[in-house]
């Protein structure tokens, strides 16, 4: 078996589950696999992206909270989950954002992300994002969008970072709901495990503190910084 080909059993122990639930996960379609043989295998880049996608339609803390313990497991690592705090930089926020449009806010979101000396090549970043964006759109129903590119891009960054921006007023930016979005994160990440544990971190963050109200209510930059370290601070005081 290939090394990036997970079978039932060492799926469910990266899943923390039983082997009988990632069987009827896959069985019933919930799960990306195929059967080679007769016998259900999975792409662990797939099982990446099913992780992603669940994690940022989610506003269910525990359920969040569970999905935090399996992407910590996978980073193969006793460290503690990255700082979102740490990872955003005051230059790279923007409030408010000064972008009205679907590209404008990707092209200027990139762009805050490279003040940071860490990013290389915003345009290269934007498209890519962009690319993730006609996949599936990362707006949420509570008016943020998480935005990143299909696959991290290490060739490109130096480290992982965080941008953010708020806007003055919710735009149109693809929600499947068509509700609007005002409040966008970019998650700039050199490698999969990073990337979901940043994710599931941030989404906690959204939905388990006051995070979003405080950021409509930011004056500037310096106030959105640090209404997110408040947010994680919380967070952390919580469990």
């Amino acid at each position: 078996m290939a090394a990036d080909q997970l079978d039932i059993n060492a799926l469910a122990a990266y899943l923390h589950v039983t082997p009988q639930q990632v069987q009827r996960m896959a069985d019933r379609g919930r799960i990306p696999g195929r059967k080679v043989g007769g016998e259900w295998r999975f792409n662990e880049a797939e099982i990446h992206t099913w992780l992603e996608e669940r994690i940022g339609a989610s506003e269910d803390m525990e359920q969040l909270d569970r999905m935090q313990a399996v992407v910590d497991r996978w980073s193969q690592s006793d460290a503690a989950p990255p700082s979102v705090a740490e990872l955003l930089a005051p230059e790279a926020i923007e409030v408010p954002l000064n972008a009205r449009t679907h590209g404008s806010v990707i092209r200027r979101m990139c762009s805050l992300a490279e003040r940071t000396g860490l990013l290389w090549d915003a345009p290269r970043m934007a498209a890519a994002v962009q690319a993730r964006e006609e996949l599936m759109p990362t707006a949420l129903d509570n008016g943020v969008a998480l935005l990143h590119p299909r696959r991290p891009q290490p060739s490109i960054l130096g480290a992982p970072l965080l941008a953010l921006g708020v806007t003055p007023q919710p735009i149109p930016f693809g929600n499947l709901h068509g509700n609007l979005t005002d409040i966008f994160f970019l998650i700039c990440s050199t490698d999969d495990r990073v990337h979901l544990q940043v994710l599931t971190r941030l989404s906690r963050m959204l939905s388990g503190t006051p995070l979003l109200d405080e950021l409509r209510q930011s004056p500037d930059a310096k106030s959105a910084w640090q209404a997110v370290q408040r947010s994680e601070t919380l967070l952390d005081q919580h469990g």
